[in-house]
């Protein structure tokens, strides 16, 4: 597999299933210039379209981060920590969201955890996103928002929110200063 960026990787992916940007479009229900804005700009999407992305060319969100084999207990020291990917708050917009996968290097790992900062521009732009799932997140610096479904929910420091994904869903920061969360995300296979 080809090693690198995750919009790499997916081309890498969509070429061996001989598949093009419509037919992507079409297999994810995602917008076609959607995915060509992220593949050639190398704008990442929210989790959500990347798990139905990962799912249509079969292969779990993982392999888009990593595909390395490791021994258990597989360590990340936060020194060590790099950020993975950033979602942008939109074209030609600073990043939204940068995430740092907690699991990569695992290769037979059934969830994907991250460290993730959400900056304030991450409240910017309110779009939902569902996928097959469950979702599990912890607070641990400043105050988010979680629009789950019709509702909305502020959680802060401390807090925590456990959830089906397949309910429409979105997680901002709220407020002016970013805030860090721990999310565990769980894909059925």
């Amino acid at each position: 597999m080809q090693k690198g960026k995750v919009n790499q990787r997916i081309i890498s992916f969509m070429e061996k299933r001989e598949m093009d940007i419509n037919g992507l479009a079409q297999a994810t229900g995602l917008d076609p210039d959607f995915i060509e804005t992220m593949l050639k700009e190398d704008v990442y999407p929210p989790l959500g379209p990347l798990m139905k992305i990962a799912r249509t060319l079969g292969v779990r969100l993982g392999t888009f981060l990593d595909d390395q084999d490791t021994t258990d207990p597989y360590i990340v020291r936060q020194a060590d920590r790099e950020a993975e990917f950033s979602v942008l708050g939109g074209k030609n917009k600073a990043a939204a969201l940068n995430f740092y996968s907690l699991g990569k290097g695992k290769a037979d790992r059934h969830m994907e955890p991250f460290f993730v900062e959400l900056l304030p521009e991450s409240a910017e732009e309110k779009s939902r996103s569902s996928h097959e799932g469950e979702e599990f997140i912890a607070v641990i610096s400043g105050s988010i928002e979680v629009i789950y479904g019709n509702e909305t929910y502020t959680l802060k420091t401390g807090d925590s929110v456990y959830y089906n994904s397949i309910v429409p869903h979105y997680v901002s920061c709220a407020g002016e200063e970013k805030a860090t969360i721990h999310a565990v995300i769980y894909v059925p296979e």
